[in-house]
């Protein structure tokens, strides 16, 4: 909708303002130059969630709305005082959409069972992933609920998991009722077959935060009873240096055997495989550390080194920390179970019954609605199917389907409701097929070595080299000496400094990536980005943009006849009747008689003394002309054709430049559109041998599997199921998504669609990242020969220990920091 402000101004900019926002400046040269006018407009906004709105229908208390669901919400705000919900922030709401009937699966015993957390007598707990929470209004409502329905007892909001807490009475208020009140209000839960909720429980996470507790609160005591030490103890004072040296042994035991009882673990499970890690070299050393103050306190009444290995267990762990560094509110673990409703309607006996999907059965009758997924394989039975297929199978258009035909799963009906006949159970359906492919049921693979696993065996190699030619040196004049040369080099070569530059350098790197709406499912796959030399895109919904048209005017239309099409499609909430809208521009809307819309074929209406038929070649003209390569949507006003709206993609912001940039590497478009695009392609992508289109999801995944045959490292970005199988055998799989809270295949990394321009100084600034962990390296290692020329001789102080280890740590946590920073600086991603 927009409103008319009397105003004098300058047409000129009158019409560039509309350029950039239609995107037809011709069309806006005619209509513009045409006429006489003084005018400016201002283009009106939905109060609630800053959509733009295109009538004039939803308005309550002189506010504006797009629809009829944003009007409800602020009405039930309004209603219970909570209106304070808008001046937080502007437009914090979200646009409504839903049926009334998509619900009452949730009054399933079977199915809530599985939902809830806790329940009782009285009171049931629940916990819900809302991908709507984003700012402090949002906190601000849903804390409030219990002032819409008092039967809501307590609200809690988890806002970087995106979770909301409830505990409500059961007896006053349903999960059913629960849920349909969140949607009122615009924050609908994501409820899936692989709920996201329990997938996010992180226990282990949760159990090395206690450990760095324990080991940190332990560290800092140790260090305050060796400060004497430090500074000297007088010969009275000595009873007391004594004293102390058994209080730090004391507090090493649970750093030891409790926050340290990881690295032993792991050492000796791969030592009985016969791989030497990292956490070999360092429990060595953790071992020796302990047995060898041990030794010093209470054989020999000297200050032992209880304060490094405290230090050197709490330096790790954080390390570990860092590195285990996730999103909360990501999950990168998604297949088509996320992508499917938890329920399914049958009808039994002309009865709607909800059931759990997984007791969906062939021969089961099931209705589908407007929007919904088709779960199973079925026949169509009765209504008109338009199935949207481009999340399976990449193809952009929706396809028509008649009585008695097989759809397959997956696909979205975008017109009315449907009724089928199962004719596959889920798990035998043509969708979950791909999910038996040994890519996903076999083990995970790992093409690419992190450098601390590749150096690590060979640092352990001469790691003991070292430590045994010094104790078989000392031992022929020596032995005491020796067995101290061999503890002092196994204490001073630990590689604390080589454990700690990979995570903090991947740390500071995924921060970066994350400020750039990057993120990676962890620092490993930094490391497979580096290495990467072969890079497979998909073609819908990755290198086309989100919002997927634009809109080309094919007809000849007098200003008269666009306000007759304007007022007809402002009445429809399909996407190409807004964007129609949204191309025509500001109208006056004209007087409709009588609306008729036919999900999947168009618009039948009568506008004043005027009758329309919007919508496909067979609605309009009962044929069809054209081969249907592109979206049409064709106008007859009083039975005179008068042309046609063509619908096209439209890349991404600077696809050009990035194929430009990414010359040096084998680039390859995997589709499964038809190739009716292969010309306009052309020029992002030189060679047409490297376009392949009508590629199945199969197709996709094998052609992966061939480039690494081949010797390559492939790195495959995607953003559909059809994408999901390739994305999971590549060596790096990104899923490209426009709102990362959708969903998105499982993958190594999910990249916001606004950063897709960005994706080469990615590439450059990963390999940059590998570089500074191999400088990190070298640093590392010029402090361990630093303090080997002391434990070689068998005299180290534990002063010296004392030193060495927190200078070394806080030197490579610097380093990799500023580097990390100053190259993402020069990539412009700062």
């Amino acid at each position: 909708m927009f409103r008319i402000k009397n105003l004098t101004s300058i047409t000129f900019l009158i019409i560039s303002y509309h350029s950039l926002l239609i995107g037809n400046t011709g069309v806006l040269k005619n209509k513009y130059f045409g006429m006489i006018s003084d005018t400016v407009i201002d283009k009106t906004i939905c109060y609630h969630c800053g959509d733009d709105c295109v009538t004039e229908q939803h308005i309550s208390d002189d506010k504006h709305f797009c629809c009829h669901g944003c009007k409800s919400v602020y009405e039930i705000l309004s209603a219970n005082k909570l209106c304070n919900y808008y001046n937080y922030n502007d437009h914090p709401g979200a646009t409504q959409t839903g049926s009334s009937k998509r619900f009452d699966y949730l009054n399933e015993p079977s199915i809530i069972s599985e939902l809830i957390d806790y329940t009782d007598q009285h009171i049931t707990t629940v916990t819900f992933y809302i991908p709507h929470i984003h700012c402090s209004s949002c906190l601000w409502l849903l804390e409030q609920l219990h002032k819409i329905n008092p039967a809501v007892h307590y609200c809690r909001v988890d806002f970087m998991k995106k979770q909301l807490n409830i505990r409500f009475d059961h007896h006053k208020i349903s999960l059913k009722q629960l849920v349909e009140l969140l949607t009122q209000i615009g924050y609908e839960p994501l409820i899936s077959l692989q709920d996201i909720i329990k997938k996010q429980n992180t226990p282990a996470r949760d159990k090395l935060v206690q450990k760095i507790a324990v080991a940190g609160f332990c560290f800092g005591n140790v260090m305050l009873l060796s400060f004497p030490e430090y500074f000297g103890i007088s010969a009275y004072e000595q009873s007391f240096g004594h004293f102390f040296g058994y209080l730090n042994i004391l507090f090493t035991l649970p750093v030891v055997f409790y926050s340290g009882r990881e690295y032993f673990i792991s050492a000796w499970k791969n030592l009985r495989n016969k791989v030497l890690n990292i956490d070999f070299p360092l429990a060595l050393g953790i071992a020796v550390l302990f047995i060898r103050s041990c030794t010093e306190v209470i054989i020999n009444h000297d200050p032992g080194f209880s304060d490094t290995l405290c230090g050197l267990v709490f330096f790790l762990l954080i390390g570990k920390f860092v590195q285990k560094k996730t999103y909360y509110h990501i999950s990168f673990e998604r297949d088509y179970r996320s992508f499917f409703p938890v329920a399914v309607h049958i009808i039994d006996k002309e009865v709607e019954t909800p059931i759990a999907l997984s007791k969906l059965e062939t021969g089961h009758r099931i209705i589908i609605r407007h929007s919904e997924i088709i779960p199973a394989d079925a026949i169509l039975l009765k209504g008109d199917a338009m199935i949207d297929f481009s999340f399976v199978t990449g193809e952009a258009l929706p396809v028509q389907k008649t009585l008695g035909e097989i759809i397959y799963a997956g696909g979205r009906q975008t017109g009315e409701a449907i009724e089928m006949e199962v004719i596959k159970p889920v798990s035998q359906s043509y969708l979950t097929q791909l999910w038996n492919n040994e890519a996903f049921t076999g083990q995970q693979h790992n093409t690419t070595q992190t450098f601390n696993e590749k150096v690590s065996k060979y640092f352990t190699v001469v790691l003991l080299i070292v430590a045994f030619g010094s104790l078989f040196f000392w031992m022929q004049t020596d032995l005491k000496r020796g067995v101290a040369a061999f503890t002092a080099v196994l204490i001073v070569a630990c590689p604390c400094a080589l454990a700690l530059s990979t995570p903090f350098t991947m740390s500071a790197a995924l921060s970066i990536f994350d400020k750039n709406l990057f993120y990676l499912k962890n620092t490993r796959v930094v490391e497979q980005m580096a290495a990467i030399d072969t890079i497979v895109m998909d073609k819908t919904g990755t290198i086309t943009a989100g919002d997927g048209n634009t809109v080309k005017d094919k007809a000849i239309l007098s200003a008269d006849e666009k306000q007759l099409i304007y007022s007809a499609c402002s009445n429809s909430i399909h996407p190409l009747s807004r964007m129609i809208c949204r191309y025509l521009g500001p109208q006056e809307k004209q007087l409709v008689n009588k609306y008729e819309e036919l999900p999947g074929k168009g618009i039948l209406a009568t506008v004043g003394h005027h009758t329309l038929r919007i919508g496909n070649e067979l609605f309009v003209f009962d044929k069809r002309y054209s081969s249907g390569n592109t979206t049409k949507v064709l106008i007859l006003i009083d039975d005179v054709y008068r042309g046609y709206f063509e619908f096209s993609h439209q890349y991404r912001d600077g696809l050009s430049a990035i194929t430009a940039m990414l010359r040096k590497y084998k680039l390859y478009l995997l589709s499964g559109d038809r190739d009716y695009e292969r010309q306009d392609l052309v020029q992002f992508f030189k060679d047409p041998g490297t376009m392949h289109f009508d590629q199945s999801p199969q197709a996709k995944l094998d052609f992966i599997s061939t480039l690494q045959k081949n010797g390559h490292n492939v790195m495959m970005i995607g953003d559909g199921l059809n994408d999901s199988g390739a994305l999971k055998q590549s060596d790096l799989g990104v899923a490209v998504t426009d709102n990362v809270n959708n969903f998105s295949p499982g993958s190594d990394a999910i990249l916001d669609g606004k950063s897709f321009k960005k994706l080469p100084s990615f590439l450059r600034f990963s390999k940059d990242t590998v570089k500074v962990i191999y400088c990190s390296f070298l640093i590392s290692l010029t402090y361990n020969l630093i303090g080997l020329s002391y434990a070689v001789t068998g005299k180290l102080s534990p002063l010296v220990a004392a030193i060495l280890m927190p200078l070394s740590t806080v030197t490579i946590i610097s380093f990799t920091t500023l580097a990390t920073h100053l190259l993402a600086k020069k990539r412009n991603l700062l």
